[in-house]
């Protein structure tokens, strides 16, 4: 059984897509850029605060269905520029602790809306 997770605490989807599906005990977690869920508007400048942005949304969409980012089991982290790897790092570490959830982290040539990074998760649906 597939189940919507949608929260008016973070960005609503941008195109023909859900915020997040629980199935199968887990919750997957569509990309988040850095958008302010009331405004819909990009949030910063710096990677850093870009970063801080895409996490409060992943964690919002998290809480809605129950879970939380301790639950996060694997992340993907695609970002504009990877000369931004090491600054996005020290924010990542901010939001998860040990264990660390499995990571991949591509530089892609571009994002929407311009952003500098975009995250999606995986979590076990059940905090």
């Amino acid at each position: 059984m597939r189940k919507a997770i949608k929260t008016d605490q973070a960005p609503r989807a941008i195109g023909p897509y859900s915020q997040g599906i629980m199935a199968g005990g887990l919750i997957f977690v569509s990309g988040q850029i850095p958008l302010d869920p009331i405004k819909g508007e990009i949030v910063g400048q710096t990677i850093e605060e870009q970063a801080h942005q895409v996490f409060k949304n992943l964690r919002a969409i998290l809480e809605a269905a129950g879970s939380s980012l301790n639950e996060v089991v694997k992340a993907t982290v695609y970002l504009a520029d990877m000369n931004d790897f090491s600054r996005m790092n020290e924010v990542y570490a901010r939001y998860f602790s040990e264990p660390y959830p499995a990571r991949a982290a591509f530089q892609v040539a571009k994002l929407p809306r311009e952003a500098k990074i975009e995250v999606e998760v995986i979590a076990l649906a059940e905090a």
